[in-house]
């Protein structure tokens, strides 16, 4: 039968993606990553047509003694690498994993601390997300504006007066590392639980390159997988508090998820050795070149966030293009040269100006990933100027970028091995 043109247009869309998003693009949007082919050619698996509902050997579907014992491994492995007690992988995304956590700590009605949006919190942790589905109220702590991160002796005050049920760090534009040491004491005095969300920064935690909020006494630390950790995309639950973690887990399954995705597993277990092996000398580079990205971008004219404070200390840049137009068009014109970046709310930004905001978020960690360093960064810093100040045309800038990437084709910080996929599956680049 000849190949129905439909699809022949997925097989076409999907070869198209493949080749110009890996090939000849500069990928700097900050939730994303690239796995290692060793780690993609597990994921291309039976496991992705298969069930396994609740936890490994305690299932309510036969099958399963293979997904059980790499489940039970990868659980502990994320563990053993985030210096936790307890893991679970079952999470299909960091918000799910949110989510779960927030059910156990909190009824409708109750109060929940966050982080304040200016300081980087996530969706999901605000009325307009997971918290605002659950019925639970959040309440933003106080903003310190010099330090771009939240005003600790108010908190403190705030949380003594409120009395919340738990507190939410960590964040989605997210340059600097929230205040958890200076809050845990009075958050526990009162007997609230602390989350800290680490779904940008996870891979910098198990790194060395992040402060790791379990050692600082945080109730759970809930992740994504696939950010600065360089996995498949899912999420994760890590805690040291057994009792709380019980009661999560059997919130996983059946209220957030039936089936949890399985060929995510072994490519999580696959990224947390690579992690395991690279992950200090990784990390380290990705913070270097968010550093050295920052410094070149402002030595080209570009007005940088966070100047005061030396930019960033995470995997993220935050750049301030009210003058070069706004975010919306920026990122347009910068997608036209090839160069991936997503507009973002800025600090001052109003919410309203979600569609078109002040600024632009970029994230090193996928081009770090395929071996850029410091001079690079450089180089992109300049190919930005090149739009977005000097106005030369983006599809000039296009061939610079196209031509620039042909440097950068292979995933670093992986092993030398790469088995032939299970399914026998012939990658569609």
């Amino acid at each position: 039968m000849q190949v129905p043109p439909e699809l022949q247009k997925v097989l076409d869309l999907t070869r198209e993606q493949n080749r110009w998003r890996r090939t000849e693009t500069i990928n700097l949007i900050a939730s994303e990553n690239v796995m290692s082919p060793l780690a993609e050619s597990v994921y291309m698996s039976d496991f992705m047509s298969r069930y396994a509902e609740g936890l490994p050997f305690k299932r309510y579907y036969q099958g399963t003694k293979y997904i059980d014992e790499l489940e039970a491994l990868t659980n502990q492995l994320l563990a053993e690498i985030s210096k936790a007690k307890f893991a679970d992988v079952r999470p299909i995304a960091g918000t799910i994993a949110n989510a779960a956590v927030f059910r156990i700590l909190g009824e409708p009605g109750d109060k929940a601390l966050i982080a304040p949006v200016q300081a980087g919190s996530h969706v999901s942790h605000t009325k307009f997300g997971t918290l605002g589905a659950l019925g639970i109220q959040h309440i933003e702590m106080p903003y310190d504006e010099e330090n771009m991160n939240i005003d600790v002796d108010k908190a403190i005050k705030m949380i003594e007066e409120v009395k919340p049920k738990f507190i939410v760090l960590g964040g989605s534009l997210y340059l600097f590392p929230h205040p958890l040491k200076e809050l845990e004491p009075h958050a526990h005095a009162v007997g609230a639980k602390i989350v800290y969300d680490a779904a940008h920064v996870y891979g910098l935690i198990v790194g060395g390159q992040w402060h790791n909020p379990l050692d600082e006494k945080a109730d759970f630390l809930t992740a994504s997988t696939h950010k600065t950790f360089p996995g498949p995309q899912g999420g994760v639950v890590l805690s040291n508090n057994e009792e709380l973690f019980k009661k999560v887990q059997k919130t996983i399954f059946p209220w957030w998820v039936s089936n949890h995705h399985l060929h995510r597993i072994p490519a999580t277990a696959v990224t947390s050795i690579e992690m395991k092996y690279f992950g200090r000398e990784y990390a380290s580079q990705i913070v270097k070149n968010s550093r050295a990205l920052a410094e070149a971008l402002a030595e080209e004219g570009f007005k940088v966030v966070g100047e005061h404070l030396e930019y960033t200390r995470s995997h993220q840049v935050a750049v301030d293009v009210r003058k070069q137009g706004g975010g919306a068009k920026c990122a347009k014109s910068l997608e036209d040269a090839n160069i991936i970046v997503n507009k973002n709310l800025l600090p001052n930004d109003p919410p309203s100006a979600v569609n078109d905001p002040s600024g632009l978020r970029l994230g090193v960690q996928e081009m770090t990933r395929y071996g850029m360093k410091e001079d690079d960064m450089r180089e992109i810093a300049r190919l930005m100027r090149l739009v977005l100040i000097d106005g030369v045309n983006p599809s000039e800038v296009k061939r610079k970028v196209v031509e620039f990437r042909k440097n950068f084709l292979t995933v670093k910080y992986t092993f030398d091995v790469v088995p032939e996929s299970p399914l026998k599956i012939p990658m569609l680049i």
